[in-house]
């Protein structure tokens, strides 16, 4: 009978237990798979909602300051929107940035920076993995912006 069951499968009955070795062997690699795809959803999700209120953000702060305030004042005002609105200060894997440059005829450019480190399902990760580091991965938007200005003409 054992003659007929290898020569019709192809395989004998010591190689019992093969598959429960692939599996073994399988696991940690869906396992990273698995971390992969969920940083990079986490990811795309963040920068999504980053995109939305950080162009808010500067729209509501850098075009209209108030008296005596400027530039670097309105970024820092729309850095605290950002961070307030996606709750930057508890999610240990997210960092804002907003920064200003001058453009042509008065205009300014905001550009706003978010960074994230890859999380292990919500807990940190360590910076690097058998030598090979994890690199943080970037996202920036930019806006363009007429500052108002009281008084003064274009």
């Amino acid at each position: 009978m054992s003659g007929l069951l290898k020569e019709r499968f192809g395989c004998a009955r010591d190689e019992r237990g093969q598959m429960t070795v692939e599996l073994a062997v399988m696991i940690p690699v869906l396992v990273a798979i698995a971390v992969i795809a969920m940083n990079a959803m986490l990811f795309f999700s963040e920068c999504a909602a980053f995109d939305r209120l950080a162009r808010n953000a500067v729209r509501v702060f850098a075009t209209s300051p108030a008296y005596g305030e400027d530039a670097n004042q309105s970024c820092a005002a729309a850095l605290d929107a950002i961070e307030e609105g996606m709750g930057i200060t508890d999610k240990n894997y997210l960092e804002a940035s907003v920064s200003v440059a001058s453009e042509s005829f008065g205009q300014k450019r905001f550009r706003a920076t978010l960074r994230f480190t890859p999380t292990l399902f919500g807990m940190g990760l360590k910076s690097s993995v058998f030598g090979v580091s994890l690199p943080q991965l970037e996202h920036s938007t930019e806006l363009v912006v007429d500052v108002y200005k009281p008084g003064v003409l274009f």
